[in-house]
């Protein structure tokens, strides 16, 4: 599934075309895909709201599949294993962000499904140093969505610096909140769940969240820290207001609707705003060895590849409870 030239997810941007299976250059996998979740950011990507550096591209970055071929070099990886590819594709490994763990905010990064061709189609190919090994405890179509949603929701909960027993505060609950809930759960935080629709309020509640409300209700008490997964501005102040003193509001997603002018008060105190941007391999490592620990178990809805435009859809407009994951093999 090709886009070809950004517009709204309604007008079906995205084509079905045939395209030759990538070669494996040194160093990298060969992958026929079995599933790829689809994600914000994939929405963002297809409708232009982040510059593209790559057209025609073929999106997505939740990516699970097999070894179908090894690049000369490539090591780590035998044909026929199951692997797990995500958001980022690579770094220079030698700047001093990259030295410093830091390989997230890389100036030279590039990413799965936005500089170079992701997994809305059948064969992609991945720096190995940049692949995963996946648990058997979960099976394609649950795997998927760890890759990012899980990945970056684990990544924003850390940012946050909440702390094991703190109040927590979510703001939507889509793929990436019900990963973060059951994180935060295990960690004996109480979570409260602002978001305007019904069916993920029943959803929160039934993975652990002490409340749900809407952004414009007041939560039982204040929180520690406040992860807002919604791409909306304005509910940065309504997360401030809501935060006690020296806390952090930690904003989960790669693009965001304009944060409004507000006033030096709702800052004061040490209360703190930060951006998640990307994630670590170290991350990604560290998600999946907890995951079947905690054990976070995924809710997905199914679409088939040709499907990708209706599944992008169905996000946009919050038809999904969990996340939506594209069965490609």
């Amino acid at each position: 599934m090709v886009l070809v030239s950004p517009k709204p997810v309604e007008e079906s941007p995205l084509v079905a075309e045939d395209v030759p299976v990538p070669k494996p250059a040194a160093g990298r996998l060969l992958i026929r895909i079995e599933a790829c979740g689809v994600c914000h950011t994939d929405l963002h990507i297809v409708e232009g709201e982040l510059p593209l550096p790559k057209l025609p591209l073929i999106p997505g970055h939740q990516i699970v599949g097999t070894v179908a071929g090894l690049g000369e070099g490539a090591t780590g990886f035998q044909v026929g294993e199951r692997v797990g590819v995500p958001w980022l594709h690579k770094t220079c490994g030698a700047c001093d962000y990259c030295a410093s763990g830091a390989e997230n905010l890389c100036e030279s990064a590039e990413f799965t499904g936005y500089h170079v061709d992701g997994g809305y189609t059948e064969f992609v190919v991945a720096p190995a140093g940049f692949a995963y090994h996946l648990s058997a405890g979960y099976d394609d179509l649950q795997a998927a969505p760890l890759l990012c949603a899980g990945v970056i929701g684990f990544r924003a909960l850390r940012l946050s610096g909440v702390k094991p027993g703190g109040r927590l505060a979510m703001y939507g609950f889509g793929g990436s909140a019900h990963v973060a809930i059951q994180v935060a759960r295990h960690w004996g935080c109480e979570v409260d769940v602002m978001t305007r629709n019904p069916a993920h309020r029943k959803h929160a509640l039934s993975l652990g969240a002490s409340w749900t409300g809407g952004s414009d209700d007041a939560p039982p008490a204040q929180h520690d820290a406040a992860v807002v997964f919604a791409p909306a501005g304005e509910l940065v102040p309504i997360a401030l207001r809501n935060l006690r003193r020296g806390g952090t509001v930690a904003l989960a997603g790669i693009y965001m609707t304009p944060i409004p002018e507000m006033d030096y008060g709702g800052l004061y105190h040490e209360r703190s705003v930060k951006s998640v941007a990307n994630s670590t391999r170290q991350d990604v490592i560290d998600l999946l060895d907890l995951a079947p620990k905690v054990p976070i178990k995924m809710s997905v809805e199914i679409f088939g590849l040709a499907d990708a435009n209706a599944a992008l859809l169905a996000m946009k407009e919050s038809r999904i409870t969990g996340a939506g994951v594209l069965k490609i093999g």
